[in-house]
């Protein structure tokens, strides 16, 4: 049984996860079997607690291996500068679809919820719990509370200082590398039981929230659902054709799987190696996709941090029957380009949008209105994050002359079988050259 199902390709395997547990929670919901949808939520939260438990070593080794690898990359501070460029203008084409969409099909008209009963969550966002949130007052306690934004902060200043030692910190980076590698392959393991992960977690979200729930909500829904799609399927094949001259189709063939693992998973950061597997497939020089996609892990966020904070402050604000003038679009355009660090990488979005409501003045209370179909919003909104994640190292290396375009035709024509969703990464891989 287990070697039969070896031979079936990973996104096979994800996809009959997806569909059998749509059918065990619709069965669990319309039959009242509350023991499978116990066992579905089970299975679904210990996944992602999987995931979750090698996030702090992942983004920190990650982070100072790929820092100290631009030694090796040529124009390095070029590359980073263009990344960061490309991480803005992305982000700012997203939340003009996203307000855009918005201001198409109004969220928040008509909806009949209990305003009264909404309550802000108790993880709010604010600029200054963004800004003095980022340096930690302890080490230590970064990584027991798992504050990813503090975890990236000391791996950059920790990465930047072992550069500029240089052969000093030999020693130490290299114990980085082997505790990276380690990391890596464990959570390799965890990758493997994505198709049961897929089951538990849509088995559980389709128990939980039947259509009673999802009916009010059902615009909103299916606003950030298109929003995503639109920056997904033309939006970003628009950014690969004019600004990369690459076909767009060879570059979701072979990004496909960690956009798959993300809608799954929920995580940007828990899907990273997929993703960084899946861009070197593509022909990005490795040295630049080590800082590039961990990077865009922890603060590249198209989806939770553009698109969705848009489309929730024009919800919020038309159930608060509240007027936006054009200088809060203007505000939601700055604060998605410029706080998508906040989201860091986890599940959920909460913090990004509890930061765009007070920056705008609207009711923290709204954001409590969207909890219950948060999980649903999350899966499209990380697919679409790690599809910007792996889009932007494509794009800058191709317009760089770095990208190895054999690389990138030949992975488009392997497609998702031969994906790097299913290999596992080797010590003796060897780096990809970087032209000088």
């Amino acid at each position: 049984m287990l070697a039969a199902l070896r031979k079936v390709p990973f996104s096979v395997q994800i996809l009959l996860g997806l569909v059998l547990g749509a059918g065990l929670g619709y069965l669990a919901r319309a039959s009242d079997v509350s023991w499978l949808g116990t066992t579905l939520d089970t299975i679904g939260s210990l996944f992602v607690q999987l995931l979750k438990l090698a996030v702090p070593p992942l983004v920190f080794t990650a982070i100072v291996v790929s820092v100290v690898s631009l030694r090796g990359v040529a124009n390095a501070a070029r590359l980073a500068g263009k990344t960061l460029l490309w991480f803005a203008i992305t982000a700012l084409v997203s939340v003009g679809v996203g307000i855009g969409v918005g201001l198409i099909t109004n969220p928040g008209q008509g909806v009949t919820l209990d305003i009264a009963g909404a309550t802000a969550p108790k993880k709010t966002g604010s600029w200054t719990d963004f800004l003095t949130g980022i340096v930690p007052t302890n080490p230590v306690g970064a990584f027991v509370e798992g504050n990813v934004l503090q975890i990236v902060f000391l791996a950059l200043v920790v990465g930047a200082a072992a550069l500029l030692v240089g052969k000093a910190a030999e020693p130490f980076v290299d114990l980085n590398r082997s505790l990276l590698e380690i990391v890596q392959k464990a959570l390799w393991w965890v990758i493997r039981l994505a198709p049961l992960g897929t089951l538990g977690l849509i088995g559980h979200a389709v128990e939980s929230y039947g259509w009673d729930l999802l009916a009010p909500l059902a615009t909103f829904t299916t606003a950030v659902y298109v929003g995503s799609a639109i920056v997904l399927f033309v939006v970003y094949p628009l950014v690969l054709i004019v600004a990369g001259r690459l076909n767009p189709l060879r570059f979701f063939a072979g990004a496909w799987p960690a956009i798959e693992l993300a809608f799954v998973s929920r995580s940007s950061v828990g899907t990273m190696p997929v993703t960084q597997r899946a861009v070197e497939r593509l022909g990005v020089p490795r040295e630049y996709a080590s800082f590039a996609v961990p990077f865009g892990a922890t603060t590249k966020m198209d989806g939770c941090a553009a698109i969705y904070p848009a489309l929730a402050a024009i919800f919020v604000a038309q159930v608060f029957d509240v007027a936006l003038r054009p200088v809060d679009y203007l505000l939601i355009a700055f604060v998605s380009v410029v706080g998508s660090a906040a989201t860091a990488g986890l599940t959920g979005a909460i913090v990004m949008l509890t930061l765009t409501l007070s920056t705008l003045g609207l009711p923290l209370a709204g954001a409590g209105l969207l909890l219950a179909i948060d999980p649903i919003l999350d899966m499209i909104r990380t697919a679409t994050n790690v599809a910007g994640q792996a889009l932007v190292p494509t794009v800058v290396a191709a317009r760089e002359g770095l990208l190895d375009r054999r690389a990138y035709d030949s992975a488009g024509r392997r497609g998702l079988d031969e994906s790097p969703a299913v290999t596992e990464p080797t010590r003796g891989d060897e780096p990809a050259p970087v032209p000088a």
